[in-house]
């Protein structure tokens, strides 16, 4: 794999490489009415991508004002209710990739290309939707095996970087460093969200790339600093195949 360009494409789930049709955010809705958060669903939007917990404190203290302080307890509460809504959600329902998503993996296989998804969701809900899809039967303690044929490589979320979301290139940083890959210019990073997009610039990876078919549209997209917008996932392929063409 030295050989190539690009040898790691880390991608984000919900509404990326799992079809989200804003289910994570009606979640999220039921549980701030369940417990007074008056947000609109163009603010939750806003927020996709971002650790839950993060999410809750963040519009408490709009809410409220920053020093209230209720909002720790306020925001706990919500994201337990949240939690339990989410998984329920995933448990009873079907869980499908993305339009173009098995077409990029079996590209991403075939050239020895290694996959990681990285999320906004907490360990045991990421662990619920990777082994729905079949993704997740295979990985080790460490939710990784390098030697996947067809799923993915590597999972990482909050839980693994000490609840470090995104932005933070955290998670990003541990997908190389369990890779042994020290190159951030061999690494893309796709998203569906404006914080996916800063998650990879700020990781300073070789593209932080935007896909329009997830949570935001192109318009949504676009006023965010990124490496370029997809219509859907499989449209990374040409750009990968035309970058491992360049000469190193």
């Amino acid at each position: 794999m030295s050989s190539q360009n690009i040898q790691l494409v880390i991608l984000d789930m919900a509404g990326t490489t799992i079809l989200d049709e804003h289910e994570v955010e009606h979640c999220f809705k039921l549980a701030a009415q369940k417990n007074g958060l008056n947000s609109s669903d163009d603010r939750i939007l806003a927020l996709q991508g971002y650790a839950k917990l993060y999410v809750f404190q963040t519009l408490w203290a709009e809410q409220l004002g920053e020093g209230d302080p209720t909002i720790n307890q306020k925001a706990k509460t919500s994201y337990e209710d949240f939690t339990q809504i989410l998984e329920q959600h995933y448990l009873n329902h079907e869980v499908k990739p993305t339009e173009g998503c098995l077409e990029l993996f079996d590209y991403l296989h075939q050239h020895g290309i290694y996959i990681a998804l990285t999320s906004g969701f907490y360990r045991k809900v990421a662990n619920i939707i990777l082994d729905k899809i079949g993704w997740g039967k295979s990985l080790n303690q460490n939710y990784m095996n390098i030697q996947n044929k067809s799923g993915i490589h590597l999972s990482v979320c909050p839980d693994e970087v000490q609840g470090a979301g995104r932005p933070s290139p955290s998670m990003i940083e541990l997908a190389m460093l369990r890779f042994g890959i020290s190159d951030k210019s061999k690494v893309i990073n796709v998203g569906d969200t404006p914080v996916d997009l800063a998650f990879g610039k700020n990781a300073g990876v070789r593209l932080a790339l935007g896909v329009c078919s997830g949570t935001h549209t192109r318009e949504q997209l676009a006023g965010h600093p990124n490496d370029g917008l997809l219509n859907n996932i499989a449209e990374l392929i040409p750009i990968i195949e035309k970058l491992n063409h360049e000469k190193i």
